[in-house]
């Protein structure tokens, strides 16, 4: 058995994240929708201007959701979740922002930058 594994060929191998469920599908779902939303391509940039208005960084998503950035009652929504589903929320909201088109994200750099 422990010969069969050493000849696999990992190289081919695909990542798969093994799928997690959601405890609370309304919430989540409404939650997901606001960032969707701020993330949709005719309300980024105006989302990117409101960050950047009140000295945010984007990467910091608690505060940005606390902030009221993504939606007044996200955040109640938010708060209902379990942990699992906060972050598949926040995986969600990173890989939003990193999907930003480049032009845009070279604009407001400072809310991109690590320093």
């Amino acid at each position: 058995m422990a010969e069969q594994l050493a000849n696999v060929d990992r190289t081919m191998a695909l990542f798969e994240r093994p799928s997690m469920g959601v405890q609370d599908e309304t919430a989540f779902a409404a939650v997901k929708q606001a960032i969707a939303e701020r993330f949709a391509a005719p309300n980024v940039e105006g989302f990117l201007r409101s960050v950047e208005a009140g000295k945010l960084r984007i990467r910091e998503f608690e505060a940005v959701l606390e902030s009221g950035k993504l939606g007044g009652d996200t955040a109640a929504e938010y708060g209902k979740l379990s942990d699992g589903d906060q972050g598949q929320i926040r995986e969600f909201y990173l890989a939003s922002l990193e999907q930003v088109d480049v032009p845009l994200r070279d604009k407001y750099f400072k809310l991109y930058a690590y320093y």
